[in-house]
């Protein structure tokens, strides 16, 4: 069945999102070997000691936007990859939700690597969110569109909570009306922020925005493979976009794979360590 290509050019896979657990989620994106959560896993973490340090504290919440079933927290508080991850739920043909739960359940309470991180999951997929809430990947979640609307209290106080925002494939679905509406939920402890950002889609809006709350934006050096493209359209459709943009794709995007840059955005002044008494159910 051809993959329909979304309005950004690259193709949909809105409906892996939309089923009650991530088995074909997991199947669907080994077959064209996503890794950008794999590559991003170090950098995450490189990203949570630095914050760490810069609070005093071994607490600390991530918010991840475009969680999906909460694959970056898997892979965080987990020693497995996304092989392994497409292993472990590929083995599970023959189970019903609520046993894939309790397994998840179980062996994040043997073997969870980050005990001190609380992960909170942002997604506009209400089925995906559930499963990683109910699997326990993430302590909370919120189901928000926040390209069209504010954050309702009980959001942005969740939104708020957060030390470090990361993402691996939701910038060119969201822009910086959502990332403004994040890092200025709490008034006074904008969070860092760690965003992989396919190389179609341009950031500078976006590190604009985050420049007038304060931000300074850096981009690190490197290329990310995301994935194999879904097919000869969605790749002829991103080489155009790139291609307007002036962007040489002969190494990258041409060898048929999508590329992602990095960006680290971090508040100007320093962090407050008031992080410490903030909500830590």
């Amino acid at each position: 069945m051809p993959v329909p290509l979304h309005t950004t050019g690259k193709a949909s896979f809105d409906d892996i999102y939309h089923r009650p657990d991530p088995r074909d989620y997991y199947t669907r994106l080994a077959d064209l070997d996503y890794r950008i959560p794999e590559l991003a896993k170090p950098h995450f973490q490189k990203q949570i000691r630095e914050c760490r340090a810069a609070t005093g504290t071994d607490t600390l919440t991530v918010l991840d936007i475009g969680c999906s079933y909460g694959v970056n927290a898997a892979l965080l508080r987990l020693d497995t990859g996304m092989r392994g991850l497409a292993e472990y739920y590929g083995d599970a043909s023959e189970f019903e939700r609520a046993d894939l739960i309790a397994r998840d359940r179980a062996r994040l309470a043997a073997d969870d690597r980050l005990p001190g991180v609380r992960f909170l999951g942002m997604d506009a997929a209400r089925p995906a969110l559930a499963y990683a809430h109910a699997a326990g990947l993430l302590h909370d979640t919120v189901h928000a569109d926040l390209e069209t609307s504010e954050p309702t209290d009980e959001q942005r106080r969740t939104l708020a909570s957060a030390d470090l925002v990361i993402s691996t494939g939701c910038i060119g679905y969201v822009t910086e009306k959502t990332l403004a509406r994040i890092a200025s939920a709490h008034p006074h402890r904008p969070p860092w922020m760690a965003h992989f950002v396919l190389r179609m889609f341009d950031f500078t809006p976006i590190a604009a925005a985050l420049s007038v709350l304060g931000y300074r934006t850096e981009c690190v050096s490197g290329m990310f493979e995301q994935r194999r493209f879904a097919s000869p359209d969605e790749q002829a459709q991103v080489l155009d976009v790139l291609s307007a943009k002036g962007i040489d794709t002969a190494e990258y995007e041409s060898q048929g794979r999508l590329y992602a840059n990095l960006y680290l955005s971090r508040p100007e002044f320093p962090r407050s360590t008031a992080s410490n008494t903030r909500n830590q159910s």
